[in-house]
């Protein structure tokens, strides 16, 4: 069956790749670049942060460069008149440029229907403007592949676009990926056998879900223990599960990408990186029928046993509407969450918290150096909701939390500002809130449990200094 990973590459971890700038790609700079719709590969705005360490960062994150070799798909029968199957098509354009090296494989305007694409090491697929992927009703153009459902690792159907253990990818374009046809296959919600696999001492590559008489949705775009991953200008319609979700991976750069904000569908995170290390994520315009963006490292045994965290992701300069966190750390947190930067974010419609912390004491884990800077808008409940009994699961493994900081934020209308809840046993470690202006509240008390090191400074409520 396409897809059964062997053991060893399981446990195969990603190399560590030395530290190297944000440089743009040579294939960006050469004159006669055979990539169209430049400035697609250049190097992301973005603004200077008001940490160092964030800064550092973004320098260290590394973007993916290309061979100036051009694969047209349609010289490989791809045809976008809206009713030909491109699957192979653009398998085989991808499959060419792998085999020559590496280089850009483009696609022009036009509405190609597709199975799932899988993108390898060296190539970069351009989708110039224009151009509309409708990923296709049959469930078998989806292969099985090694996925995280939830947190837990399994064999199930293919994201629309994927890519594992691959190094240097990029998917860009002023393009629209449509998931609405996957519809028929990608339905599901069974984390529960999931879990009694799991249990059972079930390795991750016979956890298999189709054919199991188990359903699980797939995720929209996956690049999975790659390094040097590059995601530019496109949007997301119509995703059945969550939209970006980058796992295990070194390096990711997302900029200028747009996901969809509408109710159709539940659970659609708009970008969800998971146990990845340097992430940058700039110039967005995030929606979702869930979290805007959930930074994620496996849940409960199976997070344990991975023990990979999520940590050095700096956001910036992004628009939020999705009716749950800007910010949410959790609630599959179980490797861990550190050194998160949000800067310059607007949130606006349902939102309910601008930072979501959430775990208990079955997933376990820790959200540590955790920083919001210029984050403003509306808040359906509170604008900080740290909450150490998510879902009323219990274990024997305490989060830790802590600690948090929030400078120059504000609201424009809020429920409260303050909804943080530690545990008796694990209390918040730090919590501070330094110049912070929030008009529009409702209730100006604040809800604060098991928290050490609480900071209220040049913080004010509807106009009056910031009381606990």
């Amino acid at each position: 069956m396409e897809g059964r990973i062997n053991r060893r590459t399981l446990i195969t971890g990603l190399t560590a790749a030395a530290a190297a700038p944000l440089l743009v790609p040579a294939a960006a700079q050469a004159t006669g670049s055979p990539v169209p719709d430049a400035p697609y590969l250049a190097r992301p705005a973005v603004p200077t942060l008001p940490w160092p360490e964030a800064n550092k960062i973004v320098a260290e994150t590394t973007l993916p460069s290309f061979p100036d070799r051009l694969f047209k798909a349609a010289d490989y029968g791809a045809k976008g008149d809206g009713k030909t199957d491109n699957t192979e098509a653009f398998a085989k354009a991808i499959d060419a440029c792998t085999k020559a090296g590496g280089g850009h494989v483009t696609v022009v305007k036009g509405s190609y229907v597709t199975g799932a694409i899988r993108l390898r090491s060296n190539v970069h697929l351009h989708l110039e403007t224009g151009v509309v992927l409708k990923f296709s009703g049959d469930g078998a153009k989806f292969p099985t592949v090694l996925t995280r459902y939830e947190g837990i690792e399994c064999m199930n159907r293919s994201p629309m676009i994927y890519a594992y253990g691959e190094k240097n990818i990029a998917i860009t374009g002023k393009a629209t990926l449509d998931a609405g046809g996957t519809s028929p296959w990608n339905k599901g919600n069974d984390r529960a056998y999931l879990e009694s696999l799991v249990a059972k001492g079930t390795a991750p590559e016979k956890r298999i879900v189709p054919g199991s008489g188990h359903t699980m949705r797939s995720t929209f775009i996956e690049p999975y223990k790659c390094e040097n991953v590059l995601i530019q200008g496109i949007t997301l319609k119509n995703p059945k599960f969550w939209q970006i979700h980058p796992t295990l991976c070194r390096n990711v750069t997302i900029d200028g990408v747009s996901t969809d904000p509408s109710t159709a569908a539940s659970n659609t995170d708009g970008v969800d990186p998971e146990s990845c290390d340097h992430v940058v994520i700039v110039n967005c315009d995030l929606g979702a029928h869930d979290d805007n963006i959930a930074i994620k490292s496996g849940r409960d045994a199976d997070g344990r046993r991975i023990n990979v965290p999520c940590q050095n992701i700096v956001v910036a300069d992004c628009r939020m509407n999705g009716n749950w966190g800007a910010i949410t750390c959790g609630s599959e947190q179980t490797g861990g969450i550190r050194n998160v930067y949000a800067y310059r974010l607007t949130v606006v419609g349902e939102t309910k918290f601008a930072l979501y912390v959430k775990s208990n004491t079955k997933r376990g884990g820790f959200s540590t150096n955790i920083n919001l800077d210029s984050v403003t808008g509306t808040y359906v409940r509170s604008v900080v909701y740290v909450n150490s009994t998510y879902n009323n699961q219990t274990g024997t493994t305490p989060p830790r939390f802590g600690p948090f900081r929030l400078t120059n934020c504000g609201s424009t209308k809020a429920a409260s500002v303050l909804n943080v809840a530690g545990l008796a046993e694990s209390h918040v470690n730090g919590l501070e809130l330094i110049d912070c202006k929030f008009t529009g509240v409702a209730g100006t008390g604040n809800t604060i449990k098991y928290v050490d090191g609480l900071k209220l400074t040049g913080s004010t409520v509807n106009g009056k200094p910031m009381q606990p």
